[in-house]
């Protein structure tokens, strides 16, 4: 697949910009469940991705974050 510009995490539904930070460069992901950390007493974190990232399970059909779904 081809990079284009309107693939990007910024554009997937899946993609938290934490809503107080509107102009940050980063984002939570929120296709995958959280993260575990090495310390059972330690939350999940989610993955931090850049507003430009994509991944493979980016579709141009995925409503874009924000859209009402």
């Amino acid at each position: 697949m081809t990079h284009s510009p309107d693939v990007a995490c910024t554009r997937c539904k899946f993609f938290d910009d934490h809503a107080q930070a509107q102009a940050a460069a980063e984002g939570l992901c929120r296709y995958n469940p959280p993260v575990t950390q090495p310390s059972p007493e330690a939350h999940g974190l989610w993955p931090v991705v850049s507003r430009e990232d994509w991944c493979g399970h980016f579709s141009a059909e995925t409503p874009v974050a924000g859209s009402g779904d």
